[in-house]
């Protein structure tokens, strides 16, 4: 979850902070953190749909332009083939 950090690590990591912010304020850090990261992975999971989306629709002009029938044989004016 934390990368390479051990438990050790994350045990000095919060001691430090319960030292610096104290325990009342600690609680409120740890919320702020917690919609804040909630938050960017809810933006980062909208802009992974969206570019799919935009993905998805380029690929379908993509298939309707190479899908196209083939070209028309030539005809005359009333419309008869010429070959």
């Amino acid at each position: 979850m934390f990368g390479s950090l051990g438990f050790s690590e994350i045990l000095v990591i919060f001691l430090i902070a319960l030292v610096i912010f104290g325990p009342r304020k600690l609680p409120e850090l740890g919320k702020s953190l917690g919609r804040t990261l909630a938050e960017f992975k809810r933006a980062s999971n909208e802009l992974k749909r969206t570019w799919e989306e935009e993905v998805r629709t380029e690929d379908e002009k993509i298939r309707e332009l190479t899908s196209a029938p083939a070209a028309l044989p030539p005809t005359d004016r009333d419309g008869h083939s010429v070959n």
